[in-house]
């Protein structure tokens, strides 16, 4: 796995933040389990992402959160 899981490049998907070395929005991942949905339904409908990467996404997500939460 690259060690960079999130990439944002203008000219990709017009700037918004993609799986690195995807297309792939990270939107895509948060709207699947909203939807409730799994993890292993959005990954058979998103193979470029690897469950590493997902996994990283949400790993990232939480950290920010809870170091958000903490500040209040």
């Amino acid at each position: 796995m690259k060690d960079e899981v999130i990439e944002i490049n203008p000219e990709k998907v017009s700037g918004m933040p993609v799986f690195a070395g995807t297309r792939v929005p990270i939107q895509n991942l948060f709207d699947y389990l909203e939807g409730g949905e799994s993890l292993d339904d959005f990954l058979e409908g998103f193979p470029p992402v690897t469950r590493e990467q997902a996994v990283a996404v949400l790993k990232q997500a939480k950290k920010s959160l809870l170091k958000e939460t903490a500040k209040n």
